[in-house]
């Protein structure tokens, strides 16, 4: 069984003594991060600062959201706002592991200029171990690169310390309760944010689509779960895929794009299974975000994959 008072205390002991110089800390507002940044905080207090980085693929609400969290965890918060050079950066890159990678360069570029500022060696990171299992490596395959892994530059002068590589996400969540942190349940948002879940060009329109399709997802579910129709799932977003069909907008033809609605139960995201959401709720879903972005989304359709044999993500 998983002790979480040992390991909290192992950690800070190992942090004080490898973290001997100023130190900075890429913190999303996840679960991963946030319980990192606050164990590096208990063991280097000021010499930890905090880099939120805002890259204009966020949820909607969510940098006010996250930096009212840190500050109340008493973190040394800093935050960029790079939305214009991440779709800059982004501009006709469609492959996902090209996206991934250059997202992942942009972030760490970022965090060496705020190096710079404050003098840091060190960079901590919330990876834990099904980052690095998926982003490959020796005898494994790459499934997907994750920004803080496999998308790392080759160059990079930071130092990497990483006191959760270990874990799994049941774990991390154990952890985050003892250390009463408010996004213990909160659920997991992909380090490279809405671009895995822009499939296709990025813009700021098709982001704008996304960003309010996956806000309805969560209001729904959330929503019928505390109706009691429903558990909540695991995770849950919509993702806006390049494919168009002709649809109908009052007596109007329409030629739009399709939002897929993914919702999936797991334990620590290795594996997971489609949630068996009511039709009623996804009626809903569909009618309000086809009725929110109107002329942009024109059908809305429901993931029923496991994974295997596909990901949680769709990139």
């Amino acid at each position: 069984m998983f002790d979480t008072s040992s390991f909290i205390t192992e950690s800070i002991a190992d942090l004080k003594s490898s973290i001997d110089d100023t130190a900075i800390i890429a913190c999303s507002g996840g679960v991963d991060s946030t319980v990192a940044a606050v164990i590096a905080n208990n063991a280097v207090g000021d010499k930890l600062h905090c880099v939120y980085v805002d890259t204009g693929l966020m949820r909607k609400n969510e940098t006010q959201e996250i930096q009212k969290m840190l500050g109340e965890l008493g973190l040394n918060l800093t935050t960029v706002f790079a939305e214009e050079r991440y779709l800059e950066a982004l501009k006709d890159v469609t492959e996902p592991e090209h996206k991934r990678k250059v997202i992942g360069e942009l972030f760490i570029r970022i965090f060496e200029e705020e190096q710079s500022k404050v003098g840091a060696k060190y960079l901590v990171q919330g990876t834990i171990a099904p980052d690095w299992i998926e982003s490959g490596g020796g005898v494994r395959d790459t499934i997907k690169s994750h920004h803080n892994v496999g998308g790392l530059p080759d160059d990079m002068t930071l130092e990497i310390v990483e006191p959760l590589r270990d874990l799994y996400k049941d774990e991390v969540r154990d952890l985050a309760r003892a250390l009463e942190i408010k996004v213990a349940d909160r659920q997991p948002f992909p380090g490279p944010g809405l671009a895995v879940r822009c499939l296709g060009p990025l813009t700021l329109e098709r982001v704008h689509v996304v960003r309010e399709a996956c806000a309805i997802v969560e209001e729904e579910l959330e929503l019928a779960a505390s109706e009691g129709k429903m558990d909540l799932p695991w995770q849950y977003f919509a993702a806006l895929l390049p494919v168009r069909s002709v649809g109908v907008h009052g007596d109007v033809r329409a030629y739009g794009e399709t939002v897929v609605v993914r919702a999936v139960t797991s334990l620590d995201g290795m594996s997971a299974k489609y949630s068996e959401i009511p039709h009623d709720v996804l009626a809903k879903i569909s009618t309000r975000i086809t009725n929110t972005v109107k002329g942009a989304v024109n059908r809305v359709v429901y993931d029923i994959t496991h994974k295997p044999p596909g990901t949680i993500e769709w990139e």
